[in-house]
Protein backbone atom coordinates (compact mmCIF):
# COMPACT_ATOMS: atom_id res chain seq x y z
CA UNK A 1 0.00 0.00 0.00
CA UNK A 2 0.93 3.69 -0.09
CA UNK A 3 1.68 6.08 2.29
CA UNK A 4 -1.90 7.93 1.75
CA UNK A 5 -3.27 4.99 2.33
CA UNK A 6 -1.20 3.86 5.56
CA UNK A 7 -1.86 7.32 6.71
CA UNK A 8 -5.87 6.41 6.43
CA UNK A 9 -5.95 3.21 8.11
CA UNK A 10 -3.66 4.43 11.17
CA UNK A 11 -4.98 7.92 11.64
CA UNK A 12 -0.69 9.03 11.22
CA UNK A 13 -0.11 11.88 9.12
CA UNK A 14 1.96 11.62 5.80
CA UNK A 15 4.51 14.10 7.40
CA UNK A 16 4.84 11.68 10.63
CA UNK A 17 4.72 8.17 9.12
CA UNK A 18 8.04 9.60 7.03
CA UNK A 19 9.64 11.33 10.49
CA UNK A 20 9.04 7.69 11.66
CA UNK A 21 11.36 6.34 9.23
CA UNK A 22 13.87 8.91 9.73
CA UNK A 23 13.67 8.22 13.73
CA UNK A 24 13.91 4.45 12.89
CA UNK A 25 10.45 3.38 14.51
CA UNK A 26 9.03 1.90 11.72
CA UNK A 27 11.69 0.54 8.49
CA UNK A 28 12.17 2.16 5.76
CA UNK A 29 9.84 1.31 3.01
CA UNK A 30 10.44 -0.35 -0.33
CA UNK A 31 10.48 1.88 -2.89
CA UNK A 32 8.20 0.91 -6.45
CA UNK A 33 9.68 1.65 -9.90
CA UNK A 34 8.53 4.70 -9.78
CA UNK A 35 9.42 5.80 -6.54
CA UNK A 36 6.04 5.08 -4.64
CA UNK A 37 6.60 4.21 -1.06
CA UNK A 38 4.99 0.65 -0.05
CA UNK A 39 4.15 -0.29 3.07
CA UNK A 40 3.24 -3.57 4.43
CA UNK A 41 0.17 -4.70 7.17
CA UNK A 42 3.30 -4.93 9.47
CA UNK A 43 3.89 -1.56 9.24
CA UNK A 44 -0.07 -1.07 9.91
CA UNK A 45 0.50 -3.00 12.91
CA UNK A 46 3.36 -1.08 13.60
CA UNK A 47 1.87 2.32 13.32
CA UNK A 48 -0.88 1.21 15.30
CA UNK A 49 1.65 0.11 18.45
CA UNK A 50 3.37 4.01 18.47
CA UNK A 51 -0.26 5.61 17.95
CA UNK A 52 -1.75 3.47 20.84
CA UNK A 53 2.18 4.25 23.08
CA UNK A 54 1.92 7.39 22.53
CA UNK A 55 -1.85 7.71 23.93
CA UNK A 56 -0.49 6.20 27.02
CA UNK A 57 2.18 8.86 27.37
CA UNK A 58 5.23 7.20 26.04
CA UNK A 59 7.82 9.06 24.66
CA UNK A 60 9.08 8.37 20.99
CA UNK A 61 12.76 7.61 22.73
CA UNK A 62 10.57 5.08 25.18
CA UNK A 63 8.21 3.67 22.13
CA UNK A 64 11.56 3.17 20.34
CA UNK A 65 12.69 1.11 23.47
CA UNK A 66 9.51 -0.99 23.81
CA UNK A 67 9.84 -1.49 20.17
CA UNK A 68 13.43 -2.81 20.54
CA UNK A 69 12.81 -5.20 23.30
CA UNK A 70 13.70 -8.99 22.64
CA UNK A 71 11.19 -12.32 22.27
CA UNK A 72 8.71 -10.32 24.28
CA UNK A 73 10.37 -10.05 27.58
CA UNK A 74 7.94 -9.00 29.76
CA UNK A 75 9.67 -8.46 32.36
CA UNK A 76 11.23 -5.78 30.57
CA UNK A 77 8.19 -4.23 29.31
CA UNK A 78 6.70 -4.48 32.95
CA UNK A 79 9.80 -2.19 34.02
CA UNK A 80 9.23 0.36 31.10
CA UNK A 81 5.67 0.66 32.00
CA UNK A 82 6.05 1.33 35.79
CA UNK A 83 8.65 3.81 35.08
CA UNK A 84 5.77 5.53 32.92
CA UNK A 85 3.27 5.09 35.74
CA UNK A 86 5.51 6.48 38.09
CA UNK A 87 6.48 9.51 35.91
CA UNK A 88 2.61 10.28 35.54
CA UNK A 89 1.75 10.16 38.60
CA UNK A 90 4.50 12.76 39.30
CA UNK A 91 2.97 14.83 37.09
CA UNK A 92 -0.72 14.39 37.70
CA UNK A 93 0.86 15.59 41.26
CA UNK A 94 1.98 18.42 39.60
CA UNK A 95 -0.59 19.41 37.53
CA UNK A 96 -3.22 18.86 40.69
CA UNK A 97 -1.08 21.55 42.85
CA UNK A 98 -1.26 23.86 40.00
CA UNK A 99 -4.99 23.70 39.84
CA UNK A 100 -5.30 24.24 43.52
CA UNK A 101 -2.53 28.12 43.45
CA UNK A 102 -5.23 28.89 40.02
CA UNK A 103 -8.53 28.26 41.50
CA UNK A 104 -6.72 29.71 45.28
CA UNK A 105 -5.95 33.24 43.05
CA UNK A 106 -9.63 33.12 40.81
CA UNK A 107 -10.71 32.93 44.34
CA UNK A 108 -8.99 36.24 45.25
CA UNK A 109 -10.37 37.77 42.26
CA UNK A 110 -14.02 38.40 43.62
CA UNK A 111 -12.77 38.88 47.25
CA UNK A 112 -10.42 42.85 45.78
CA UNK A 113 -11.58 46.31 44.95
CA UNK A 114 -12.34 46.64 41.27
CA UNK A 115 -9.95 49.45 41.80
CA UNK A 116 -7.32 46.80 43.23
CA UNK A 117 -4.91 45.62 40.68
CA UNK A 118 -6.34 42.15 39.66
CA UNK A 119 -4.20 40.00 42.57
CA UNK A 120 -4.04 36.87 39.68
CA UNK A 121 -1.87 39.39 37.18
CA UNK A 122 -0.06 40.70 40.70
CA UNK A 123 0.94 37.18 41.96
CA UNK A 124 2.36 35.75 38.65
CA UNK A 125 4.59 39.27 38.36
CA UNK A 126 5.91 38.18 41.46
Amino acid sequence: MKIGELSKRTGVSIDTVRYYEQQALIPLATRTQSGYRQYSEDDVARLKFIVQAKELGFTLREISQLLGIQSNDCQQVKSVAEAKAQELEERIAKLSRMRDVLLEMAAECGQSASDDPCPILKSLGE
